[in-house]
């Protein structure tokens, strides 16, 4: 059975926890043909050689197999902690679904699969997980940590996120990113799933982004958008209404006398953001809602790395 099926068939009971295991499942059986084949099949079980540490528990098996420096890794250990922020404003549920449509197919869906991918990645490597979601509010907040309550709690708030969504709300992004860095104390990765429609000066989101940097965690931004009609813009030559669904302001135009600008616009607002992700050492990575998740996955194991 192929993704798309299983995904369709997960999805007619909203399963979360055993749809993320079947991604995680897949990307682990098929690392022998990624460029991550040398993270071994005991995935759980090892971690890379920081050079420094005690030799004691290098893995020398594992080394003659891949020509990496692995250690063993112990039941109690934690290495990384993780905090997951979730933007839930109203701009987050587009595209609305039709009946026959996967709830990942719009941006909170993808971004709610995404987070509880990580969290089984995380859960696996026996690491600790935190969640933070916001909208115009700060609806939710858990801190870090990895027992298997903790996990089922969080898997439940994402569901009912998916199944009880809530109309016209805001974005608050720069309020509440301030007041998470104030909540995560101890050294963490923090990744944040939102489509930058925050509607205020850039410059103030950047300095909260860079606020939540302060203990030394490092921050990837998945910037989550619908490459058909938020990117390419791909409507036909009908009049057509385009309502915010934040604040309900609407324009009327034809679509395609429009295309060539808007997707120049918008080619360019992605790119300052790229580019001052990269001034502020901000790991920034433009995900649409029809990619696969080995790119949430692949981007997670890299900065773990660097993390370590």
């Amino acid at each position: 059975m192929n993704l798309e099926s299983q995904l369709e068939k997960i999805s007619q009971f909203k399963n979360l926890e055993l749809l993320a295991n079947q991604i995680v499942e897949g990307f682990i059986s098929g690392m022998h043909k990624s460029p991550f084949h040398g993270f071994s099949a005991e995935f759980a079980e090892h971690k890379i050689y920081n050079q420094g540490e005690s030799t004691k528990h290098i893995d020398w098996k594992l080394f003659a197999k891949t020509d990496r420096l692995y250690t063993k890794k112990y039941e109690e250990e934690t290495n990384l902690r993780c905090h997951l922020i979730i933007d839930n404003s109203s701009s987050m549920h587009y595209p609305k679904l039709k009946d026959n449509q996967l709830f990942s197919e719009s941006k909170i869906g993808f971004s709610i699969l995404a987070s509880a991918v990580l969290m089984n990645l995380l859960k696996k490597q026996r690491d600790a997980v935190g969640v933070s979601v916001y909208s115009d509010t700060y609806e939710y907040y858990a801190s870090e940590k990895g027992s298997e309550r903790h996990h089922r709690m969080i898997l439940n708030q994402f569901e009912n996120i998916i199944n009880y969504p809530k109309e016209s709300k805001k974005t608050d992004t720069i309020t509440f990113l301030h007041q998470i860095a104030e909540k995560v104390h101890r050294r963490s990765m923090v990744v944040l799933f939102t489509d930058m429609f925050i509607g205020e000066d850039n410059e103030k989101l950047f300095k909260a982004l860079q606020h939540l940097k302060h203990n030394k965690h490092k921050v990837v931004l998945f910037h989550v958008y619908d490459g058909k009609t938020e990117l390419n813009f791909n409507f036909d030559n009908t009049p057509r209404k385009f309502i915010d669904v934040e604040t309900g302001e609407e324009v009327n135009l034809f679509a395609e006398n429009m295309k060539e600008s808007y997707e120049k616009v918008v080619k360019n607002y992605f790119e300052n953001i790229s580019n001052t992700c990269s001034a502020y050492k901000i790991k920034y990575v433009p995900v649409s809602v029809d990619e696969k998740f080995e790119k949430i996955i692949t981007t997670y194991l890299v900065e773990k790395q660097k993390f370590g």
